[in-house]
């Protein structure tokens, strides 16, 4: 199994991403920057977090537009899977990957802390190493992660199935204090209509090993290897 992370001017979250990919996979990932037109040959494509050009114009949407993400969308399209984290989930909106707009924060600040987040669906290659209603504890840091939809596109996707993620309470209730950016209907994280791209906005690779505040990410990157790697 291969796995490739993408790097933009601005990206902060790649050498985490690395950490989470390797331990999982068994095997670093290639790191491919913004400008290249070929991707290797991957069986799974990370966008991670950071500012892709100081967030700049609007956040993602400079990003969404640098040479690698043509290539990305066509390798989409092939059924490769594709994970955008915090940053990367804004990018795959503007590049009109997954549908909706991540849009300042409710309370127009920076969030940086844990939350709870709810498994909606873990039918697909990401989410295999959890159960419909568990609960993961992971953090959050961003500016721009209110997502937002038309009410036809959000009903579209919960009818779907293709809400993966939503913020919840430690018990798994939609609340609106668990919900810290004021995300229509609590949604964290969604799939595209083929389950093959995931994008959301906690960082799951930041919660891989108690030493760095607990390990409720850590099922998603093994899920991921598991899924990829087929029955044994």
């Amino acid at each position: 199994m291969k796995s490739s992370i993408i790097v933009f001017p601005g990206s902060n979250r790649e050498r985490d991403m690395v950490m989470a990919l390797s331990q999982a996979f068994g095997a670093a990932p290639d790191e491919v920057w913004h400008t290249e037109t070929e991707l290797p040959e991957t069986d799974l494509i990370v966008i991670p977090g950071g500012f892709s050009y100081g967030d700049y114009l609007r956040a993602g949407a400079m990003a969404a537009q640098s040479p690698v993400i043509g290539q990305v969308r066509r390798a989409a399209e092939r059924g490769v899977a594709v994970l955008g984290v915090c940053n990367g989930f804004q990018v795959l909106c503007e590049a009109g990957l997954l549908p909706g707009a991540l849009m300042r924060n409710a309370g127009l600040k920076f969030i940086c802390k844990d939350v709870h987040l709810r498994i909606d669906n873990a039918d697909s290659v990401f989410l295999g190493g959890y159960s419909a209603g568990d609960v993961m504890r992971v953090p959050v840091a961003h500016h721009d992660g209110n997502f937002f939809a038309d009410d036809a596109t959000l009903d579209r996707l919960e009818g779907e199935g293709r809400v993966a993620v939503r913020y919840c309470d430690a018990d798994g209730k939609l609340t609106d204090a668990a919900n810290p950016n004021g995300s229509q209907r609590a949604i964290a994280g969604i799939y595209n209509d083929a389950g093959n791209v995931l994008g959301m906005m906690p960082h799951p690779e930041d919660a891989i090993e108690d030493l760095i505040g607990g390990t409720g990410g850590k099922a998603l990157f093994d899920g991921v290897a598991a899924a990829l790697a087929g029955p044994a």
